[in-house]
């Protein structure tokens, strides 16, 4: 199983015990802001079930995120192929977390770890992270972590039709660039 540590964090398998609170943070308005439709809790169970399946295949996927101190679940953060049928490919790196856990530096804190295991025991040469357009603070993590965007890789989801969650700006950086 693999784990990987940070000073503050531990990016973890998938517990039964995150299931609540994982399916708490996708009821939630402002967490799923820039991601679309609220999740109910049986969504929110099969993503994590899908999450640990690719960690067990890949040796890499979404792991669940815990604060060291106290153990307290706080959301996800990894790696995950781009999706087929989008204009980019790759492997792209994620995170959410949960409303409390925002604004503590969580976020670029667990992907920097995810980046690192990326490029050092994956192997990847390049990382992308793709958010909606809207999506400033993700946009803002993306940006210390040294990545960098190029508007023409940018692109509309195919997936919705209009609104603000359709434009993409597409982040990159790679394992040269560290």
């Amino acid at each position: 199983m693999t784990e990987i540590r940070t000073e503050r964090l531990l990016l973890r398998s998938w517990r039964d015990s995150d299931l609540a609170p994982w399916a708490a943070m996708n009821a939630d308005p402002e967490v799923r802001e820039h991601l679309g439709p609220l999740l109910g809790a049986e969504q929110a169970a099969a993503s994590a079930r899908s999450f640990q399946a690719a960690i067990d295949t890949l040796g890499y996927g979404f792991w669940a995120v815990e604060v060291r101190d106290g153990g307290r679940f706080i959301g996800f953060a990894g790696l995950d192929r781009v999706d087929d049928g989008l204009p980019v490919s790759g492997v792209e790196a994620g995170w959410r977390l949960a409303r409390s856990a925002w604004g503590h530096g969580y976020a670029t804190e667990a992907a920097r770890a995810v980046l690192r295991y990326g490029f050092d025991t994956v192997g990847l040469p390049e990382i992308l992270a793709i958010t909606t357009a809207t999506n400033v603070r993700s946009q803002a993590v993306m940006r210390r972590l040294g990545m960098t965007t190029d508007p023409a890789d940018d692109f509309d989801d195919p997936d919705v039709e209009s609104g603000p969650l359709r434009r993409l700006v597409v982040y990159r950086t790679r394992a040269g660039d560290r």
